[in-house]
């Protein structure tokens, strides 16, 4: 049952994930084997009853093509040129002290994005595939310290570093603190 309080952004995030599922004519068991997340899981984020970690949506991206990026764009308003700072829309994962703001106007026709990322000190945030495999990803930090682990080697990132890398398996953000970081991260698609 969806609550009265929920955030509209999530309801219509639950909704766009049941529409992904059902245009494949997948069952919740079938989409719980091709993405790894529990059947239960999958049906309390469909009915906006949760709302799934970066991690849960990154399997989901996975299985379905998208980036995070052009899947929230999806549940948005229609794309505009230009995209105000206080328009911006923010996703937070509390449990795992992750704050996304997309910065850039969504558009499904373009390849590449601008996203605004904070962690908590602290905050250990990992990824087991990319949403699009071969997905380029430039990480300029802004504030703070970031480790980003991707191919099994560590990157120690200060403000003002910037690490481009594509991304084909695991991959982990980390902020050791003892501040939070904020990063830039450019996405591309391949």
């Amino acid at each position: 049952m969806r609550h009265d309080d929920s955030d509209p952004v999530d309801a219509r995030l639950a909704a766009r994930l049941a529409e992904l599922r059902a245009e494949r004519g997948w069952s919740l068991g079938e989409l719980a084997a091709h993405s790894g997340v529990s059947r239960s899981t999958l049906s309390r984020a469909e009915r906006a009853e949760i709302s799934p970690t970066a991690a849960t949506l990154n399997r989901l991206c996975h299985v379905y093509g998208r980036t995070m990026s052009r899947l929230l764009s999806e549940v948005e308003a229609e794309p505009a040129p230009l995209l105000r700072a206080g328009e911006q829309p923010v996703w937070e994962d509390p449990g795992s002290g992750f704050v996304r703001r997309s910065v850039s106007p969504p558009h499904p026709g373009l390849r590449g994005e601008l996203v605004e990322g904070r962690l908590t000190a602290g905050a250990d945030l990992a990824y087991d595939r990319p949403p699009v495999p071969g997905l380029e990803q430039h990480i300029w930090v802004l504030d703070g310290t970031l480790e980003v682990t991707a191919q099994d080697v560590e990157h120690l990132l200060a403000a003002g570093d910037c690490l481009r890398l594509r991304v084909w398996g695991p991959t982990r953000f980390r902020c050791p603190g003892p501040e939070g970081v904020r990063y830039v991260l450019a996405v591309v698609l391949p």
